[in-house]
């Protein structure tokens, strides 16, 4: 019988896809990717597969899944298995900017960047920001790693030699201009099966740990959500952006079939383009509010999918 594998490294993110999977009585076997074999000679099962990887798995001691993820999906591609979020999806899951490229070959704005490797070079990076407020974070990242804000270099230096300073997985560390929005929230647009679902207002007032999953609106250790999370994200049903439509079109572009963009708009009305995750989360309790669900939606559309298989 044919079914529906979900890979991922992660039990807690994926509890709410099991759910709405069983609810719709699909069939679905757990790929979890801590670790594993591949036998490259042998075929894989028939099926869909939906790849929920990411960036982060390092700091849940899965470091090299990514890795391991790489090599069954280019196992899965080779043999013509319908994938969600294959290769390339994984590629910029893992790299920002990857994602950063992958925007702007659309003419999507996102902020000034620099890529620095080594201390020297940070600082040195940091120089282009002289007179100007930045914020460093992890080329390879997820909830927040490595995101600080920095009004000047000697902050920075500070920041580096001190025991708080965190080194990015991949060696690469980002310079990014901080932008400074009228009113303190981003917003993360979701889209499943390659088009727009809808978008969600963050309050980023207490950091930039912006996570929406329900383990992390409860474990402030990992997206710091404050005492009252019902508040921390709010579903917009009037939101209407000529950016969608870019949106969808650097998706399709990129074999991404699922995913999650954060963008954030200045006090000049200019908008910026800085995430695509495409290990997506859904806050449960913003969904109830307005009676959509995203991980429903994942689950429908995977089984339009494993009906023509």
């Amino acid at each position: 019988m044919k079914k529906i594998y979900v890979i991922h490294e992660n039990d807690e993110w994926t509890v709410h896809l099991f759910k709405r999977l069983e609810e719709l009585g699909l069939p679905y076997e757990d790929w979890h990717l801590r670790s594993g074999s591949i036998k490259l000679h042998e075929a894989p099962p028939e099926g869909v597969f939906y790849n929920r990887m990411s960036a982060s798995s390092h700091t849940r001691g899965h470091r090299y899944a990514p890795e391991l993820a790489g090599a069954v999906l280019a196992w899965l591609e080779r043999h013509g298995r319908t994938v969600i979020n294959g290769s390339r999806a994984l590629q910029l899951e893992v790299s920002k900017v990857n994602q950063y490229m992958a925007l702007e070959t659309f003419g999507i704005t996102t902020p000034k960047t620099i890529v620095a490797v080594g201390i020297k070079e940070l600082f040195d990076a940091a120089a282009s920001f002289e007179g100007q407020a930045f914020i460093t974070k992890h080329n390879r990242a997820g909830k927040g790693l490595g995101v600080q804000l920095f009004q000047h270099i000697s902050a920075l230096k500070e920041y580096v030699e001190s025991d708080e300073f965190e080194e990015p997985v991949d060696g690469i560390t980002l310079l990014q201009q901080y932008i400074q929005a009228p009113e303190p929230y981003i917003t993360r647009c979701e889209f499943v099966g390659g088009a727009f679902l809808y978008a969600v207002r963050v309050d980023t007032s207490e950091g930039f740990e912006l996570c929406p999953a329900d383990a992390c609106s409860i474990e402030s250790k990992f997206c710091p959500v404050g005492e009252e999370p019902t508040s921390k994200f709010q579903i917009c049903k009037d939101f209407h952006d000529p950016v969608i439509e870019k949106y969808e079109q650097v998706l399709k572009a990129n074999d991404i079939q699922v995913a999650g963009i954060e963008c954030i708009r200045d006090k000049d009305g200019t908008l910026y383009t800085y995430d695509i995750n495409t290990n997506t989360n859904y806050n449960s309790e913003a969904e109830q509010r307005v009676g959509q669900y995203g991980m429903l939606e994942v689950a429908k559309y995977l089984k339009s999918l494993l009906s023509l298989e």
